[in-house]
């Protein structure tokens, strides 16, 4: 086990590693730019070191500052965290060749899954069902035209090398999809530095579902069950629970779900946590392969909630060279777990982003709540970076138990002083379909006009 962890991360993430270590007896050391010199979480670590000013490139995304900061604190591992670095292959490697270990995949499985086309060809070749679409990258606005009429419209083109939701764009005719080619490409560019796009078919009544896995480095794959991740804003998650639970999603379908993203992690020697993302579709009730995270899921506390266990400390044992310590046969399954995304965002114009400063905060507290967050009363939501403020979590013996429990969460929650999404989070847990499971990923736009 690691004596000392440098965390590359900020925010809520930042804080729930540091509770962890704790617990374990880690000493933990974080790092900050100026625009978090106020985070709570700095007085909770054992020590923290200023890495740049508050653009994220010139501090949370600048490898040879964390790496320097990690040698003069003189730690053993680093933890990414999610988003920034968590999957960058090169930070990763990096971390490896300067004697420290990186708490994560090994560097080809992040290069192998963070490339969408190679993913797609791993899972293909592991017997892993696949979206309709692109064999690789689409290069050219004609070659795109020409391949959406084979596969039949509406199509959606993705890029590459990227994820949540940005170089996303789908397309119901040619003219749409010339335009959506040029913008898509473009924002992929600017996002990852990479603006290769591949096509697929799009599915557009789905749910999104995802399935935990574990793995260490002598071969033991497990799967944690799997998040319903359908209720989303432009492709990016705001509800996720935990097990899934639309209509006709049964047993033999959850069981196949759960072995194809085993195999698939196999297939790419993968370690680790790491998440096997699907689309179901609600019309043929089939699922096919999406991508995979190669890290922690913002969402993992709703399956924590429903298996037990800490994923993060799972992440030290694995990455510290330890065996997991169960069979497939000991991942015991209790209710359900709701998670709620709670964004300085403003849903009525369109999710905008609302930096400024918190007025009062009061969390909700009680039986099965949880509140990841890392703000306070007083405290300045800085406009650099992601959106997220915290999250929601609550357990129920059953699916209308914790719907009951969130919405009582919700109701509770105080949070003043800029507009955050909580309107909408109550707006949806109310509304009857939620309640009864009959949505797909438009349920925000279609049936909440949002």
């Amino acid at each position: 086990m690691f004596s000392r962890i440098l965390i590359a991360n900020r925010g809520e993430v930042a804080l729930r590693i540091i509770r962890t270590c704790k617990r374990l007896n880690i000493e933990t050391v974080v790092v900050y730019s100026q625009a978090d010199k106020d985070a709570v979480y700095l007085k909770l670590a054992d020590r923290a070191i200023c890495i740049g000013p508050p653009q994220a490139r010139e501090s949370y995304l600048k490898i040879n500052n964390i790496i320097s900061a990690a040698e003069i604190a003189d730690v053993e591992a680093i933890h990414p965290g999610y988003g920034f670095l968590s999957e960058n292959a090169h930070f990763a490697e990096v971390c490896r060749a300067c004697r420290i270990a990186f708490i994560g995949p090994p560097t080809q499985a992040i290069e192998d899954l963070g490339d969408k086309i190679k993913a797609k060809q791993i899972a293909k070749a592991a017997g892993v069902p696949t979206v309709p679409g692109s064999e690789g990258a689409v290069p050219d606005v004609e070659t795109a035209l020409k391949l959406a009429n084979q596969l039949g419209f509406p199509v959606l083109l993705k890029a590459a090398a990227g994820g949540g939701g940005r170089g996303m764009r789908i397309s119901h005719n040619d003219v749409s999809l010339r335009a959506s080619f040029m913008q898509a490409s473009a924002e992929a560019e600017a996002a990852f530095g990479n603006g290769t796009l591949y096509m697929e078919k799009a599915i557009e009544r789905a749910r999104h579902v995802e399935v935990q896995i574990l793995a260490d480095e002598y071969g033991t794959v497990l799967h944690l069950g799997e998040r319903d991740c359908t209720v989303q804003r432009r492709n990016q998650k705001l509800i996720e629970e935990s097990p899934c639970a639309a209509p006709g999603f049964d047993k033999r379908e959850r069981y196949d779900m759960q072995q194809a993203a085993i195999r698939l992690m196999k297939a790419a020697k993968y370690t680790n946590v790491g998440t096997v993302e699907f689309l179901y579709d609600v019309r043929t009730r089939k699922s096919h392969f999406m991508e995979v995270n190669t890290r922690l899921q913002v969402e993992h506390p709703v399956t924590e909630m429903v298996t037990g266990l800490d994923l993060v400390e799972e992440q030290i044992r694995i990455s510290s060279g330890e065996r997991l310590r169960w069979r497939q046969k000991d991942i015991a399954f209790k209710g359900h777990a709701i998670e709620c995304r709670i964004n300085a965002e403003d849903p009525s114009k369109g999710f905008a982003p609302t930096p400024g400063r918190i007025g009062i905060f009061s969390p909700p507290a009680g039986t099965s709540i949880r509140m990841d967050t890392h703000i306070y009363s007083g405290y300045e939501v800085p406009s650099h970076y992601d959106s997220l403020l915290g999250k929601l979590i609550v357990h129920g013996s059953d699916r209308l138990d914790a719907v009951r429990r969130m919405r009582m969460a919700l109701s509770q929650l105080v949070l003043e002083g800029i507009p955050t999404t909580v309107p909408a989070l109550r707006e949806a847990l109310g509304h009857v379909k939620f309640v009864g499971g009959a949505y797909d990923t438009g349920f925000l736009s279609n049936e909440l006009g949002m």
